[in-house]
Parts: C-alpha cells; sequence; structure tokens
C-alpha cells in the first residue's frame, strides 16, 4: 500500500504541532495500524506558514496532482482542520478522492473514510470547523465597529499626506489599546490637493500622470507616480471632508455607519472620513475593494483634505472612465514583450505596431521605453529600436548559443555542480542540527529527573534556569533546521529548473522555427531572464536561479537598425 501524508502550519513556531512532529504522529500511525509498509511507500507533503481557510497551498496542490499520476491508497494527516476548515472545498476533496479509491485518514479525530461510519463523521466535524470559522469572522466584524466608533487610525502605512501620531490609550473589549490617529504632513497634502485638482481638470489619469512624471514627483516611497497610484489616492475617502454631503452619499449608498445614534452630528465638515471592511486581502495577492455598501464608515479624528463635493464629482468620472476605456491589443508578432528593458532608465519597453510592413510582408514594429512614453520624452530620450531586426538578432544569437559543446553548456555543468555541492551542505548542516537537537533532549530530560529530587533547595532555581536556556536553544536550531530545510528545497526546484533549461536549451535550436508565436514567447521565457537595450546595443542575459541568488551570462550583439526617436 501507498500513502501520502499531508501536514501544514500557518506560521512557524517552532513548537507544539509543528510540520515536523505531524509527520512523525502520522508515520506512527501508519507503521503500527498497517503491516509491512516500507518508508519508500510513504510520501511527505508539508505547507508551513499557510492558513487553513482555503486549499490554495502549493504542496497541497502538489499531493492532489500527484495522487493522480501515482499509486497512492490512503491520504492521512494529523487533524482535520490541517488540511481546510471550508466545508465546501472539504466535501469537494473526499468526493473527489473517493471517486479515485482513495481513502481519507485523520488521525487526532479517529476518522477513515474508508468506512460509511467515518465519512459521516467527518462530515460532521468539518461543519463544525467552519462554523468556528464564521463565528470568528463575525467577532472580528463586531471587533471592527467597536473600533470605528473611536475613528482611530489602525496602522499599517499612512496614506499619503498624513503620519500615524500616537494620542492615548483606550479600552475596546475589555483590553487596553493605544490609540493613534492621521496628522497631516503639509508638503504632501499639498501634493494629494493638486493630484485632485489636476484630475478634475483633466478627467485623465493618464495625463496627471505625465505631470507628475515631467516634474519629477514621487510617492512616499521614491518610486514614479503611476496611474495605479493615483487611482488609489483619487478613491480613498480618508481624504474627505465630513460634512452633510458626505454623510448623504454614503447614507445613499447603504454604507454601515459604525454609531448610527450619532454618526449624522459628527459630519459636521471638522474632520476626514475613517473607512473600515473597504478591502479583501490575501497574502500575496493584489487587495480589491470591496463594494461600498459593505464599508464600514466613521469620522475621524485628523483632518480631511478634499471638499466632499470634489470627492464625490471625482469618483462619478472614474466610474465614467472605468466604463468607457478600451485597451488596445497587444502587438500579436514581437517576442520580446516583458522581457526588454531600456538601459538608459530601466523600464519596460512594449511593443508598438505601425500600419506599415517590410520587404517580406511583415508588420514593422518597434520597441518603446515605457517612461519615455509617459513623460513625452521628458525623462527618457533613448532610441526606438526595430522589432522586426531586434526579434531576429536575439533568436539568432540564442540558437548559436545552446549549441552542443557551446561554452553555454559549459556554464550548465558548472551550475550543477554548484547546486549539488550547495545541497549537501544543507544536508550536513540539518544532519548535524538534529544530533545536536537529540542531545539537548537527553540533557533536558536529565534535568528534568535532576529537578524533582531537589525540589524547594536552592539547586531547583539553576535548574530550572538550565532547562529554560536548552529550550531557548533549542528553539533556535530548530527555527534554523526549518529554514535549512526550505533552503534545501529551493535547491532541489533549481535542480528542476536545470533540467528544464537544459531540455529548453537542446531543443530550441531544432524546434523555435517551427513553433508559432505563443510557443516562441514560451520558448524565449524557459531561457532568459532579460534583454537590455542601450540604445546602440542589445544585451542578453541568461538566469540559472540558484537558491536566492542570479547568475548572469552576458552576451553583446551588434546595433540592430533603429527607428526614429520620436
Amino acid at each position: 500500500m501507498y500513502f501520502f501524508i499531508y501536514s501544514r502550519k500557518s506560521k512557524f513556531t517552532g513548537k507544539g504541532e509543528s510540520v515536523e512532529n505531524q509527520v512523525e504522529l502520522c508515520k506512527n500511525y501508519i507503521l503500527t495500524n498497517f503491516k509491512n509498509v516500507k518508508e519508500t511507500n510513504i510520501r511527505v507533503y508539508e505547507d508551513e506558514g499557510f492558513s487553513g481557510k482555503n486549499l490554495d497551498r502549493p504542496m497541497f496542490k502538489k499531493m492532489i496532482a500527484d495522487s493522480k499520476g501515482q499509486k497512492v491508497d490512503y491520504i492521512i494527516c494529523y487533524r482535520l482542520d490541517r488540511i481546510s476548515r471550508s466545508v465546501n472545498d472539504f466535501s469537494n476533496l473526499i468526493n473527489d478522492l473517493n471517486d479515485r479509491n482513495i481513502s481519507f485518514i485523520s488521525i487526532r479525530e479517529q476518522f477513515d473514510t474508508s468506512t460509511p461510519m467515518g465519512r459521516a463523521m467527518m462530515y460532521i466535524a468539518s461543519v463544525f470547523a467552519q462554523l468556528e470559522r464564521e463565528t470568528i469572522a463575525e467577532r472580528i466584524r463586531d471587533n471592527m465597529l467597536m473600533l470605528a466608533r473611536t475613528g482611530r487610525w489602525l496602522g499599517g502605512t499612512a496614506p499619503t499626506g498624513y503620519k500615524s501620531e500616537k494620542i492615548e490609550q483606550i479600552v475596546v473589549d475589555g483590553k487596553s489599546k493605544q490609540m493613534f490617529k492621521l496628522k497631516v504632513i503639509p508638503d504632501e497634502a499639498n501634493l494629494v490637493k493638486s493630484i485632485f485638482k489636476k484630475f478634475i481638470e483633466t478627467n485623465s489619469l493618464t495625463k496627471v500622470e505625465t505631470y507628475l512624471i515631467q516634474n519629477g514627483i514621487k510617492t512616499k516611497n521614491g518610486k514614479s507616480f503611476t496611474r495605479f497610484t493615483i487611482k488609489n489616492i483619487l478613491e480613498n475617502p480618508v481624504y474627505m471632508i465630513a460634512d452633510e454631503t458626505a454623510f448623504k452619499f454614503f447614507l445613499s449608498n447603504g454604507v454601515e455607519f459604525s454609531d448610527e445614534n450619532d454618526i449624522k452630528n459628527k459630519f459636521n465638515g471638522q474632520h476626514g472620513i475613517m473607512s473600515y471592511n473597504k478591502t479583501i486581502q490575501k497574502e500575496g495577492k493584489r487587495h480589491y475593494t470591496r463594494d461600498i455598501k459593505d464599508w464600514i464608515i466613521s469620522v475621524g479624528k485628523h483632518e480631511g483634505l478634499i471638499p466632499s463635493s470634489d470627492w464625490i464629482a471625482v469618483q462619478k468620472q472614474l466610474a465614467q472612465n472605468s466604463s468607457k476605456s478600451y485597451h488596445k491589443p497587444k502587438s500579436n508578432v514581437a517576442l520580446l514583450s516583458g522581457l526588454l528593458f531600456c538601459g538608459n532608465c530601466g523600464d519596460y519597453m512594449r511593443p508598438k505596431l505601425s500600419k506599415r510592413k517590410n520587404a517580406s510582408g511583415e508588420y514593422i514594429y518597434s520597441y518603446l521605453c515605457q517612461l519615455k512614453e509617459k513623460s513625452h520624452l521628458h525623462n527618457c530620450k533613448i532610441k526606438n529600436p526595430n522589432g522586426n531586426t531586434l526579434d531576429k538578432a536575439v533568436c539568432k544569437e540564442i540558437k548559436k548559443l545552446t549549441e552542443h559543446n557551446s561554452r553555454f553548456f559549459e556554464k550548465l555543468a558548472k551550475v550543477r555542480k554548484i547546486i549539488s555541492t550547495k545541497s549537501e551542505n544543507y544536508e550536513d548542516e540539518i544532519s548535524k542540527i538534529s544530533q545536536s537537537l537529540s542531545n539537548i533532549e537527553k540533557e533536558i530530560s536529565t534535568l528534568v529527573q535532576a529537578l524533582l529530587s531537589a525540589q524547594n533547595t536552592p539547586a531547583q532555581k539553576y535548574i530550572t534556569e538550565k532547562i529554560n536556556s536548552l529550550d531557548s536553544e533549542k528553539n533556535k536550531l530548530l527555527q534554523k533546521k526549518e529554514e535549512l530545510k526550505n533552503l534545501l528545497r529551493s535547491q532541489d526546484l533549481s535542480q528542476i529548473k536545470f533540467d528544464n533549461l537544459k531540455k529548453s536549451a537542446l531543443s530550441f535550436g531544432t524546434t523555435f522555427d517551427t513553433m508559432d508565436i505563443e510557443q516562441k514567447r514560451k520558448a524565449l521565457r524557459a531561457l532568459v531572464d532579460k534583454i537590455v537595450w542601450d540604445g546602440t546595443n542589445i544585451y542578453i542575459y541568461l538566469s540559472f536561479l540558484i537558491g536566492d541568488s542570479l547568475l548572469l551570462s552576458t552576451i553583446n550583439i551588434s546595433e540592430p537598425k533603429c527607428e526614429d526617436s520620436k
């Protein structure tokens, strides 16, 4: 029989139900309850630092994919909520496994889907898990309403125009909390006002973006403004002055107010707006704005910057622009879109298709620096390379580079050796740490026995201190071991990337010309990290991922024919 073990923990703590402990308990269960099981028949999948609210986890996805292509009889976890806290997700998973005759076992709850009773009990337990999650969500919303009544700033990066200022201690839900409010930064506040004014004048995010770039105006983080960052400022209600017009606007849009009894009196034109529950935030993913009726609105303790009539007018214009927006289709012939960068300013270069054709009957296109385009040549004046010529030059060079016995494959061999050496070093370090952990466990066990005999004696204090010191050292070693295991996994990924890179390189020269446009783009991305145009030459950077480092191979190519710089 074949077994998959799955373990998960939301964050690393170095103690308790760690993924390592979960795996050991699952292995012991298998060896105790199933006869003649070989270690080679057990495969382990670990996700650390991922929530159980959904199934969007890398190793969980890999396990399910592997279960469809490999022989597996049981999927085992330590506890039911290690898999998911969602009834729908869990129900769909169990149905899928049952259809493929794969049984599921949860050790803690003693559920086994190979029996009818086990399946029934599993569903009941998952229902309670989701109930608990939904109860927590309600409790969070109630707490959010309580916080909203104070009009406090909850922390995080302050919006442009403000900084966070500590003011007093308050008691919320029986707990003492430090209260913060937003304080105006005059220069930034003037910038915000000018952004609103410029948008009202032009009704265009692009024109506001060009204005800011041409005048060298940067964000709080020192970066150039984009239409996205400008739009975020324009849509943020924090700048809106809380007056009667603002109150009627939110009331008509069905928002929930923090204090229904006295909230209208607070909209007196003296402060700005605080909004809660405004965004859907998922780690590692873009934040999305909820529908306005789901917001919780309060009057803050900070100064508003924008008259409510102007803020509301801007929202209407943004909505109108969005409904009219039309995005030109991307060039369907350019191969280097997303790979090509400007050597002058470092920005992306996008393809620009013309209506003319060359002698070969191909539509002529060039590559245009985005900063050059946005600033109307004010911040970057690099020449536009002829895209047809540049694409062919790059492909020709890579074909030569990937021929057998070339320097490229010598470089690959060196990279492979580095990856292998690093993996061996990590394995040696993990082995040494495991031995140190074993020694610490033995020493702690000995000291615990000594502590029993030293009760109510002067030695008790020193033995306890030593145990605490060893426990602290143990936790640090566990954390270091986990870090090394993650590095080792990254080396495994590098081995996979290396193998794929070599296969792609071997087939590039013989198959590239037979591919369609999309296949050619994918083939280039499998080998190339980026390409830089400096106005005269192009430089191809081939990437090799080794842990966190990037090894680059640079090739100088002769100058392709250029279009005019306009």
